[in-house]
């Protein structure tokens, strides 16, 4: 208890010197924390980018290039599926809801997706979160194009500003639908999913622009206007993929072998959940990095704690000569020193913890709704504390390096005057 004592009064005359110290620290665990709920955040927004899907099928091919092109929107797809395999499969018995997916356009850099007003309806994210409007409502005439928030904000788009859609997946294209100019009907709320960046349209409204075209090229001397258009029978004849919901999840494996082994051509059925998995085990460098990161920031804010006592101990001298002279041992000034470096890192841990809390609180709103990632408030989870823990085993361990150089001090060193 005396030690205790002294030892906090010691850092009371020196509270400039040891509030900064703290602060370092807290900083460093506010920082941890921080990048620590940001990685799992970030983990956890990339395993909720679809929620709700029991299947995604397309052409034969691999699982995760399958899952890129038609959630990530990611590369292209090695085939199409036709509309008739398409329709057999949506009529399963065991199939509750299906939403078809075209892809092969763009406008300016970003995906279009033809689709139908169930996508709006099905596809989930976020553990069976919905997609909402900002403004707007889903397309409904031919012509009516829903954006991703991300594509009106940066492309600066409004309800009912007129949208030229490219054929081809480059950011420049040379060859435009031009004569077949959509209308804006609704733009999304932010998902922090390629949604986001994602232009909607009807699958008749991918057939239309392309109702003139032969062979991905337009027909030389054929032209079919907007007008036109709409009197033709704009039934897809292929689509890219197709997301499936069932109605059993005990069904799931059946109904994925069943398509797999579809014999009227060549189709793969991915569940979702084990692909993205598979996934985030390709790209989770990044994970790690940010942990060593989080690791290096707080081995330079214990190194600075260390620092800072081994720089005031030499102004200490003469106060361990006098401690040593009225009696305390060298363990009672290694322990003052320890208990020093103990709640100087207890103080920084208990302030980081307060500060990340308020920063969390505070920019949650915004994180959200920016970047459509989701940063729960919540407690913090056994590893964490396990890690906090051993920040403050490992500041009492660090200040020990200048309390065993104090325990090697004599009383005439204390005493005598260095020049």
């Amino acid at each position: 208890m005396i030690v205790a004592r002294l030892a906090t009064q010691s850092l009371g005359n020196r509270s400039l010197s040891a509030a900064l110290t703290v602060l370092a620290i807290a900083l460093s665990v506010t920082l941890f924390l921080g990048v620590d709920k940001v990685r799992t955040g970030a983990r956890q927004s990339f395993a909720n980018t679809i929620s709700g899907t029991d299947l995604i099928v397309g052409a034969r091919t691999g699982e995760i290039q399958l899952l890129l092109y038609s959630i990530f929107r990611i590369g292209n797809a090695t085939n199409n599926i036709t509309w008739k395999s398409y329709s057999d499969i949506a009529a399963s018995p065991d199939v509750a809801w299906s939403v078809p997916l075209s892809l092969g356009d763009s406008h300016r850099g970003f995906r279009v997706l033809g689709t139908t007003p169930a996508f709006f309806e099905h596809y989930k994210y976020r553990r069976h979160k919905p997609l909402e409007f900002s403004q707007g409502a889903p397309f409904q005439g031919l012509y009516d194009v829903v954006l991703g928030s991300s594509v009106a904000e940066e492309l600066g788009y409004a309800l009912g500003d007129k949208v030229i859609i490219a054929h081809g997946t480059g950011r420049i294209s040379f060859i435009e639908h031009g004569d077949k100019p959509f209308r804006v009907s609704g733009i999304l709320k932010k998902t922090g999913t390629p949604v986001d960046r994602t232009l909607h349209v009807s699958l008749a409204a991918i057939e239309a622009i392309h109702a003139d075209w032969t062979n991905g090229m337009p027909a030389p001397g054929q032209t079919i206007s907007a007008d036109q258009a709409r009197n033709l029978d704009l039934t897809p004849k292929a689509i890219t993929a197709a997301l499936i919901g069932l109605k059993s999840k005990l069904a799931t494996f059946t109904m994925q072998r069943r398509i797999n082994e579809y014999r009227q051509e060549p189709l793969s059925a991915i569940i979702p959940g084990a692909t993205l998995q598979q996934l985030w085990g390709l790209i989770g460098t990044a994970e790690t990095a940010l942990s060593v990161v989080s690791a290096m920031v707080i081995a330079t804010a214990l190194l600075g704690m260390v620092t800072s006592i081994l720089t005031t101990l030499n102004e200490r001298r003469r106060e361990m000569a006098i401690l040593r002279s009225v009696g305390a041992t060298p363990v009672t000034i290694l322990g003052l020193l320890t208990i020093e470096a103990a709640l100087l890192t207890l103080l920084g841990i208990a302030l980081g913890l307060l500060l990340f809390y308020i920063g969390l609180a505070a920019f949650q709103p915004v994180i959200d709704r920016s970047y459509g990632l989701q940063l729960s408030v919540d407690t913090l989870d056994w590893d964490q504390w396990v890690t906090l823990g051993a920040i403050f085993v490992a500041g009492v361990l660090a200040g020990l390096i200048p309390a065993l150089r104090a325990y090697r001090l004599s009383v005439a060193d204390g005493m005598t005057v260095k020049t």
